[in-house]
């Protein structure tokens, strides 16, 4: 398999198909690019198989990228029409593998005191959660509301405990029904720096993009 060292599966099929020779579709890869507007760009790659899943080394799944030009100086109408897309393309992915109201376990991936790793925590901070108020005092909360719990269980460095022993713990006590892991990647072009989006329903595995299992 090629070294790609890129986390994303759009970077990948693209360098896979330039090393390949290969112009066309890859046997067992979708994709489909939309132009939101001139600064939103939605790329869509979707792994059906095992020759997919080998050629790019990405496990079976749905890939969106979300590209998201000049995000350091948009304003704030920019801002939120790139968070609706974000949104809207995360919701899908939710309704196809959980009910409206299935509990989910948001987790924050990385180091807070590391900048290019502190992506995970920093979203943590932002998360409304519900749970507590769910079990403790329903009648503050609306009718319907679903129950979100959020972590962020720091890195092995810090903690001297594997992230997925931490989480493993967590689901085993309070069993969500979906897991949104978040985390920064890792990508080839300097120009996605802060302005790209991966989502996808396949999992994760920290420091995949370097080779770091």
């Amino acid at each position: 398999m090629y070294n790609f060292r890129t986390d994303l599966a759009s970077e990948r099929k693209d360098l896979y198909q330039k090393v390949s020779g290969k112009k066309g579709e890859i046997d067992g890869i979708e994709s489909s690019k939309e132009d939101i507007d001139d600064n939103l760009k939605v790329e869509r790659v979707k792994i059906t198989n095992e020759n997919g899943e080998k050629a790019i080394g990405k496990p079976m799944g749905s890939y969106i990228t979300i590209d998201i030009k000049n995000l350091k100086i948009a304003q704030d109408e920019e801002i939120e029409n790139a968070a609706n897309i974000v949104s809207n393309e995360l919701k899908k992915i939710l309704d196809n593998h959980i009910d409206k109201q299935g509990e989910i376990l948001v987790v924050g991936l990385g180091n807070i005191y590391v900048t290019p790793d502190s992506l995970g925590p920093k979203v943590i901070n932002e998360i409304d959660v519900t749970r507590h108020i769910i079990n403790y005092l329903p009648q503050y909360i609306e009718e319907g509301t679903r129950m979100v719990s959020a972590i962020a269980p720091g890195v092995l460095g810090t903690t001297g405990i594997e992230t997925v022993e931490i989480l493993k713990g967590i689901v085993d006590n309070i069993h969500p029904k979906l897991l949104i892991v978040i985390d920064a990647l890792a990508s080839r072009s300097i120009e996605r720096i802060s302005s790209t989006v991966q989502i996808s329903d396949t999992g994760i595995v920290p420091g995949a993009g370097v080779r770091k299992h």
